[in-house]
């Protein structure tokens, strides 16, 4: 019988494990599935003990130039001095594994473990770090060029292309995709009163939240988790971490006093290594809208593969009421 075709298929954690025994020369590690979700993600642990992170990525997310795009991004901030998860090479030199797929040729890298936890309630010792630990990321990443580049994150990319997108989504529920549109509107108006042209540029991680990156128990930061990464204004990494402590207010764990407080010290820690202007810093509330915008359109097209157990008209409806709530918290229009 002629095997049915798929569309997304889940690797054996037994042959995975027994793949990385045998291709990174190291016994006694263990595999097993940790999550399903943008990428497959496998935890490598060997006497019990986590070692590794091995991310298989979906055939439809991310093709073999991205992936080695973002491969050499983690190079350039490990070899620079970065607390980051950086990919390891294989006793041939390789970073990259290839599997053949029921859907067709997948790939997988094996990371460094992100020693500790991720933490929610960010003391201020904690904040300072990450503040500086961003900065000298980066220090990294405005200064280079990839060989395989990233996408461009510009408006059109982050915005009113993913408004596009999302258009077939709300049919019904059209009032709530004019609100979307009609803010969006007003978002890039504030931006184009800024001296955006003066912002630092580079390539951004986009998607700095507490769930990607860990403090180990000397407070030792490690950041992960780059697959989004691309290049536009840094201030997009400020603004995906600000987008915390909305969350942190909405579900009554701080007070908005206590939230200013705390972005403040992130900032002036930041501003220790690296230039921030106030510019910069008042794009960053509009900046957060967009960055709503953008993930929910990504939720939208991976439907199929990855956001079903969750993306709904109900979703789409709740999703609308939170981003009114931030503008009308964070955001003069």
């Amino acid at each position: 019988m002629t095997t049915f075709p798929v569309q997304y298929s889940t690797l054996s954690t037994r042959a995975l494990e027994a793949f990385i025994i045998q291709q990174y020369g190291e016994p006694a590690l263990t595999c097993r599935l940790l999550l399903k979700g943008v990428s497959d993600t496998y935890l490598v642990e060997k006497c019990g003990q986590p070692r590794y992170i091995f991310k298989v990525y979906r055939r439809k997310h991310r093709s073999l130039y991205e992936i080695q795009g973002e491969v050499e991004l983690l190079n350039h901030l490990h070899e620079g001095g970065a607390a980051v998860a950086y990919p390891i090479a294989d006793r041939e030199g390789r970073q990259i594994q290839d599997f053949n797929a029921p859907e067709g040729l997948r790939h997988g890298v094996l990371f460094s473990y992100a020693q500790g936890q991720p933490v929610y309630d960010l003391t201020t010792r904690q904040l300072q770090l990450l503040g500086r630990e961003m900065a000298r990321v980066h220090n990294i990443t405005s200064a280079i060029t990839l060989t395989h580049e990233r996408e461009t994150f510009d408006i059109q990319r982050l915005l009113l292309q993913p408004l596009q997108v999302l258009a077939p989504a709300y049919k019904d529920y059209p009032e709530g995709y004019t609100y979307l549109t009609t803010t969006a509107e007003k978002v890039v108006d504030r931006l184009n009163a800024l001296p955006t042209a003066d912002f630092s540029t580079g390539y951004v991680q986009y998607d700095f939240l507490p769930k990607n990156f860990h403090f180990d128990a000397s407070d030792r930061i490690t950041f992960f988790d780059f697959d989004f990464a691309g290049k536009g204004w840094l201030a997009n990494d400020h603004a995906s971490f600000f987008i915390h402590f909305f969350f942190h207010v909405a579900h009554n764990k701080i007070t908005p006093a206590d939230a200013d407080r705390d972005f403040a010290i992130f900032i002036a820690a930041y501003r220790s290594v690296r230039g921030f202007s106030d510019a910069e810093l008042t794009a960053v509330p509009y900046l957060g809208f967009i960055f709503w915008i953008f993930y929910l359109a990504y939720q939208y097209e991976h439907f199929e593969d990855w956001s079903n157990f969750f993306f709904s008209n109900r979703y789409l409806v709740e999703r609308v009421g939170v981003i009114r709530r931030y503008t009308e918290l964070h955001c003069a229009l």
